[in-house]
């Protein structure tokens, strides 16, 4: 993994000052893909201003209506949040770790680290999309963090894991390639489709375990090849099944 591989994500961003700051700080670091999700009307000469000679951030950022559509061809794609609970991430990463995850998942491509609004962070929509929840320690006594300082901390442990742009390690060639996000949703209705057929939900609950199924096979990395193998045991359980009730 290169620092190339790596998208920064902006839920809702209200704050021009912030962004520009945003874009700052991943210049720095040596990061370059910044993708906008629902922004809010933001003053571009007040951003540019904070943002001093990164300009070429914003300028080549991309801009979609959901997240859906802003990680649809990312691999992992990675929340950050300080709130924990059911209904949200039960477990998160903190920064170093996360970047050492990354670091030793050999092929892994691209990855999007997502940030939600500066007052409210990412909604329980945006964070039950992301596979994977990751958080910074601070201290209980004021643990809002600035935007951009939180973008900074998670940039700047990425520029040291991976050496900075261009000089890092080339990804390793071979046939892995983990399922971009919209190939492991299909897996996923694929599995939660086929045991529907075969009556598994009597109750309530599909959704979740969507959920949790699809955050598995994204954490796992499994290939095109792998996720097939995974569809078509399913379905050929839901095909036996089946042909056991015709016969019953």
């Amino acid at each position: 993994m290169v620092l190339s591989d790596i998208v920064v994500i902006l839920c809702r961003a209200s704050e021009p000052g912030n962004v520009g700051a945003v874009c700052r700080v991943m210049k720095n670091m040596g990061l370059s893909r910044l993708r906008m999700v629902a922004p809010g009307a933001l003053d571009e000469q007040t951003l540019l201003a904070r943002a001093i000679h990164a300009g070429d951030i914003w300028s080549n950022a991309g801009f979609f209506d959901s997240l859906a559509l802003a990680a649809n061809d990312c691999s992992l794609v990675v929340g950050t949040t300080r709130r924990r609970g059911r209904k949200r991430k039960s477990i998160t990463l903190e920064p170093r770790v996360l970047v050492q995850m990354l670091a030793e998942r050999d092929g892994l491509q691209t990855v999007a680290l997502v940030f939600g609004n500066e007052r409210t962070g990412l909604n329980a929509e945006e964070l039950n999309f992301c596979s994977l929840a990751s958080h910074i320690p601070v201290s209980d006594s004021f643990p809002s963090l600035n935007l951009s300082h939180a973008v900074q901390i998670y940039a700047y442990e990425l520029f040291l894991a991976f050496g900075g742009a261009g000089n890092g390690p080339e990804p390793p060639k071979g046939e892995w390639a983990p399922l971009a996000r919209q190939a492991a949703d299909d897996l996923t209705s694929d599995i939660t489709g086929a045991l529907a057929a075969l009556g598994f939900y009597k109750k309530p609950g599909r959704e979740e375990q969507a959920r949790f199924l699809r955050d598995l096979v994204c954490r796992a990395g499994l290939t095109e090849r792998e996720g097939r193998y995974l569809k078509d045991i399913f379905v050929k359980a839901a095909r036996l099944g089946s042909m056991k009730d015709d016969i019953n």
